[in-house]
């Protein structure tokens, strides 16, 4: 562990989508990395908010976006938003050919409506 609570930067995502939804056919919005222990979980946005659920069951607090380009990180125990912190074991995020919303073949033509705001 690093010194920020919560953050193991050697852990690898444990896969390029939600492991919640795709293990129940579902589909996500955006996708969230867990800086504990590599789950990925989909975004509040999205259906499940995976990401979130696993936080709840775990208590591991820190997540980095799954979104190609992006390297933001939440803390969920105190609502703030970290804007860098350390490098994570690759890879950075989702297969950039994965399209968002994904997978590819799984998401609803009406997403949009299915999106939590």
């Amino acid at each position: 562990m690093t010194d920020d609570t919560g953050i193991d930067p050697a852990v690898p995502p444990s896969g390029a989508g939600c492991a919640e939804c795709d293990a129940a056919g579902g589909w996500w919005f955006h996708l969230r990395r867990c800086a504990a222990c590599g789950h990925v979980g989909c975004c509040d946005s999205s259906p499940g908010q995976h990401a979130t659920g696993h936080y709840r069951a775990t208590g591991h607090p820190v997540v980095r976006s799954y979104e190609p380009g992006e390297d933001w990180f939440w803390d969920y125990a105190t609502d703030t938003l970290r804007e860098s912190g350390p490098e994570l074991a690759p890879p950075a995020s989702r297969p950039v050919d994965q399209p968002a919303p994904g997978p590819a073949g799984r998401v609803p033509a009406d997403w949009a409506r299915s999106l939590h705001r």
